[in-house]
């Protein structure tokens, strides 16, 4: 894959690709360039046949993501035409760019504001137990409503109302945010990233029409009112039930299946 210059990108035999956000001097936060490279990234990840999962992490620090470089404002949601206004979540969501792979991301440190854009659009989210998540919008006399909206698919809405209008009084620990269901699972910080792999690749391991499919048929579904969105994901099941094909169930019935209890 390509060099991007505000995250570092690693494949490996597993079908998985490992992205890594790599602009700690600034926490890192996104800016022009990082929703270019995502752009670019979504597009070239989804027509690779040798990526079957994404593991989204940030490098060491302090921080999985501030949010959104502040020093770069200017550009990032405005336009000088208002009707081409978009939000940042256009380039950096991987539903948004109609990304189907299965994505685990592993949290650490701070993430904040911006940062939802991406846990937004994850589809398994883990942390670490030193993580903490807020948003400071209102601290800063600027109306919280992209990412807040965004988090409603995944907390209750009384959870986001509380942290969108708090702001930088108060952080949602790791522990209350698996309370919430923004996050599945708690890990200490040292085992975090092995975590992450493990369970990206085996979502990997499994047939990826299969896989997809599901991702597709699920996210989609939050659209639409419920009848359309069974009668839809029926039509899935019957194109990408082909799935089947690849797997030998008498062999998978058979075999004395290791499984962990969550």
């Amino acid at each position: 894959m390509r060099d991007y210059t505000t995250f570092l990108v690693e494949k490996s035999d597993d079908r998985v690709v490992t992205v890594t956000l790599n602009r700690p001097e600034r926490l890192n936060s996104y800016n022009l360039a990082m929703l270019d490279d995502f752009r670019r990234f979504w597009a070239e990840a989804a027509a690779d046949d040798e990526i079957n999962a994404v593991v989204l992490r940030a490098c060491e620090g302090r921080a999985f993501s501030s949010g959104q470089d502040i020093r770069e404002e200017a550009g990032i949601l405005r336009s000088h035409n208002v009707w081409f206004e978009q939000c940042p979540g256009t380039s950096l969501g991987p539903k948004a760019n109609h990304f189907w792979k299965p994505i685990v991301t592993a949290v650490h440190g701070m993430a904040a504001g911006g940062a939802f854009y991406l846990l937004n659009e994850s589809d398994v989210i883990i942390c670490s137990d030193d993580a903490t998540f807020f948003d400071p919008h209102t601290t800063f006399g600027l109306v919280a409503s992209l990412e807040p909206i965004g988090a409603t698919y995944r907390m209750p809405l009384g959870d986001v109302l509380r942290m969108a209008l708090l702001g930088n009084d108060e952080r949602i620990s790791a522990y209350s945010a698996l309370r919430m269901g923004l996050v599945t699972e708690v890990v200490p910080r040292e085992v975090l990233w092995t975590r992450a792999h493990e369970l990206a690749a085996k979502i990997a391991r499994k047939p990826a029409m299969a896989t997809q499919g599901t991702v597709k048929a699920i996210w989609e579904s939050l659209d639409i009112p419920r009848t359309a969105a069974l009668q839809r994901g029926l039509v899935y099941t019957d194109i990408g039930n082909m799935a089947r094909a690849q797997v030998n169930r008498d062999a998978v019935m058979a075999k004395k299946q290791e499984f962990t209890v969550r």
